[in-house]
């Protein structure tokens, strides 16, 4: 691989931002284009869970030094899941009693990817949208963007999410389908200790049978990140016809009326989870719609290839998109690095990639889809 060999990211989310620490601390020529105006996320969640695989993923990615940061700046470990009636009856909890201090368990989606964007000042361009590409006759990839002009690089990786450009373009029959669900977050401002003590320890669920059930974890900082409060995510998620208004309706509301359908929909639940959803900020409430990948075949490959939710969106009953995301870009640098070293071409090295990277994938697809079964499970 020719020493000016040039990696074009489209997508600063975690998968992309993780790809570019790993290229960028071994001296490669990486550049992302991200669509935000800035670092500042737009509303696609407020906790990420990271698994022994994201961590082991994101140590291979980043430098100690940058590791330390994202390890300073995330929540303080939970030690079990459990899973509750509306009434607060406990009908399910797994412990985990030997995570190590050293393991990222709850990270604030914003505060992790500010620590991603660690020493990447001149790697990441916001306010850059990717809207297409074209090969050219030397077989290097020429991005186009939104707000005009455009750039060459010698790989381009979709890292752009779930409504990804590159994937449609790449493989237009690739389909997303609706996974039939709707998630209302919000957050509570951590004030004091939490009660059912559970709460405090870990992931809780709540289950309203087989249309609707609540999601609750809380991000207690280990230590303080500025502008940023402890509190506890706050999920409701159902399906449309629980909820009982059209998706028009409800990706109009504003945050206000989101959290009003919220508690009105808890109504009838124990008045602790009654309590969280009025003591909620009503200002943090926004919508989304749990998407799926159909399973994709193996693709011939090139100068072009996908990351993370850009080739397996997947719900995020299983905790597994930011963990997936990061083990697709350890892989992926690590292949492109071995390629760098002269072991192999900058296509084998994709090859390689795409080989552990769609059954890994499409695997954690079918896991989140059993556990949204079990978890909407008929009471």
């Amino acid at each position: 691989m020719p020493e000016s060999t040039r990696i074009l990211v489209a997508g600063g989310g975690v998968g992309g931002l993780a790809l570019a620490q790993a290229l960028h601390h071994a001296g490669l020529d990486v550049v992302v284009y991200e669509q935000d105006p800035t670092p500042r996320t737009r509303n696609q969640g407020y906790r990420i869970h990271l698994d022994p695989t994201g961590n082991a993923a994101l140590a291979d990615c980043v430098s100690p030094d940058v590791l330390a940061v994202l390890r300073r700046t995330s929540g303080r470990n939970g030690d079990l899941v459990t899973t509750f009636t509306t009434g607060l009856r406990q009908v399910f909890t797994q412990h985990f009693p030997d995570i190590p201090a050293d393991q990222l368990t709850a990270v604030d989606r914003n505060t992790f990817r500010q620590g991603l964007l660690t020493g990447l000042e001149d790697v990441v361009r916001f306010g850059r949208t990717v809207s297409g590409y074209q090969v050219t006759g030397s077989g290097r990839v020429r991005v186009e963007f939104a707000e005009g002009g455009g750039d060459e690089g010698d790989l381009l990786v979709g890292a752009d999410g779930v409504g990804s450009v590159i994937r449609r373009l790449l493989l237009p029959g690739a389909v997303v389908h609706d996974f039939g669900l709707r998630c209302v977050y919000g957050r509570m401002p951590l004030t004091g200790s939490l009660s059912p003590e559970e709460f405090e320890r870990g992931l809780c669920w709540v289950s309203g049978g087989s249309t609707c059930g609540a999601g609750f974890g809380t991000v207690r900082f280990r230590t303080p990140v500025d502008g940023t409060q402890d509190y506890l995510m706050v999920t409701l998620v159902a399906t449309p016809d629980h909820l009982g208004v059209t998706d028009e309706r409800l990706f109009r509301m504003s945050s206000e009326e989101l959290w009003k359908l919220s508690t009105d929909t808890v109504v009838g639940w124990h008045p602790a989870i009654r309590e969280i959803y009025a003591r909620a900020d009503t200002e943090s409430f926004f919508p989304i719609t749990f998407r799926i990948s159909e399973r994709i075949p193996a693709w011939v490959p090139g100068p072009i290839t996908l990351l993370g939710d850009a080739v397996h969106t997947m719900p995020p009953t299983a905790g597994a998109g930011a963990n997936t995301a990061l083990a697709d870009a350890a892989t992926l640098a690590a292949e492109i690095l071995s390629a760098a070293r002269g072991g192999k071409s900058l296509v084998e090295a994709v090859a390689a990639y795409q080989a552990i990277m769609l059954p890994r994938g499409f695997a954690a697809i079918d896991n989140s889809r059993r556990l949204a079964a079990q978890m909407f499970a008929a009471s």
